[in-house]
């Protein structure tokens, strides 16, 4: 989740371990660990159930949204037209047409360019699942200060290697993120607490600096974000890397231990709630933030927004991240879900640690309060159709892969 991710903070997902990894960095740790949500059996969505969906002109409406959504598949466009689908539904030169026409298309004839351009498909049921994710905006500092926690660059002794004393037959997938050590043994790289308590110091790794830790450990979740310096400049980071120890979901510690729920006495089950806690009991939150072994390292972004995993910048209200191996990216998404701000076309250009299986989605919301309390409080049910050239959707027909 590159993303940037990355991995979303969001109330549900917060408590089953949610990582955003907004902005691709040619970093060796690749998306943070998370736990993730179970995919289906099959192993992409051309070996998942197939049918078709309602016709697009009975699905696009709100000329502000089909505009939005417009302008988002216009820049994935040289991604489509270039990157291997890994949902193994489309080819390159299936979205040749639509691309070509969304480059001449005007915003007040969005709706018709959908209605034209695309037919629905209908993946593994089309039971949708919607989470959201945003990009935090904290006060920062280009020097430190008492109390502020150093955000840092992805260091270079972070890497991959298989220890030596590990069997050949007994390694799985790719090697461990780690370090050698003074006397060149391989051993795991700095996990939160030792990083908190210096580790890192002094190596010329400082990005800034963020005043609030508590902020800051969102921020990593987020995988992107702003800080605020205090000249009223903002510098935007993005994720770079990870440290290679798994990521624990502290929502879902504070729920085991009875702290977080619906009952009196207990914090709301949401991002605020969580936030609230680790307020109300500095010391004990700061513990429990060092339970969660995983840090994530940045780096500085330039341009006018987070980039998703495709390297196109995610945009409020229209980009979505998607696991891949079921909705192609770049491609439309349309969901209808029980939370209706989140209802309409999207555009699949992110995708994310817990993102995992078919009709999983996380919304991006932007930055600000308000992008902050719909993504942060944002668990939603519903129905997802996925929006495919209308001459690929008939050659999945005529090779019988529709029910």
């Amino acid at each position: 989740m590159n993303a940037r991710t990355v991995v979303a903070v969001c109330a549900a997902v917060l408590l089953a371990g949610c990582v955003r990894t907004v902005s691709p960095a040619p970093a060796p740790a690749g998306p943070p660990p998370s736990a993730q949500v179970p995919a289906p059996a099959a192993a992409r969505a051309l070996d998942a159930p197939l049918r078709r969906g309602e016709p697009t002109a009975h699905l696009v409406s709100g000329a502000a949204s089909a505009a939005r959504a417009l302008r988002a598949f216009r820049e994935s466009c040289p991604v489509l037209l270039e990157r291997t689908d890994l949902s193994g539904l489309t080819r390159p030169e299936d979205w040749s047409e639509a691309c070509a026409a969304a480059r001449v298309a005007a915003d007040g004839d969005a709706a018709e360019f959908f209605r034209t351009q695309f037919d629905t498909l209908e993946v593994a049921g089309g039971a949708a699942f919607a989470t959201g994710y945003f990009e935090p905006e904290i006060e920062g500092s280009p020097v430190p200060v008492p109390g502020a926690m150093a955000v840092y660059a992805l260091p270079p002794d972070l890497v991959r290697a298989w220890p030596a004393d590990t069997p050949p037959e007994q390694r799985d997938g790719r090697p461990p993120l780690g370090r050698y050590d003074e006397n060149g043994r391989f051993v795991d790289y700095h996990d939160r607490a030792a990083i908190e308590d210096g580790a890192l110091a002094g190596r010329g790794l400082e990005l800034a600096w963020a005043l609030d830790p508590v902020e800051l450990f969102f921020l990593q979740i987020q995988g992107s974000g702003r800080l605020r310096m205090p000249d009223g400049s903002v510098m935007r980071i993005g994720y770079a890397g990870q440290n290679g120890h798994g990521y624990v979901a502290i929502g879902r510690l504070l729920r085991d231990r009875g702290l977080l729920g619906e009952e009196p006495g207990q914090y709301a089950p949401s991002m605020q709630g969580i936030m609230a806690y680790l307020r109300d009991h500095p010391e004990a939150g700061r513990a429990l933030m060092r339970e969660n072994p995983s840090w994530v390292f940045f780096r500085e972004l330039s341009g006018d927004g987070p980039l998703g995993s495709i390297g196109v910048p995610v945009r409020p209200r229209v980009s979505v991240a998607v696991d891949p191996r079921f909705v192609p990216y770049g491609a439309p998404v349309w969901l209808d879900l029980d939370r209706d701000e989140a209802d309409g076309l999207w555009v699949a250009q992110d995708t994310g640690g817990a993102i995992r299986g078919a009709n999983r989605f996380d919304t991006f919301w932007g930055a600000g309060e308000d992008a902050r309390r719909i993504a942060g409080d944002m668990s939603s049910s519903g129905r997802a159709l996925v929006l495919l050239p209308r001459a690929t959707v008939a050659r999945l027909e005529a090779e019988g892969r529709l029910q």
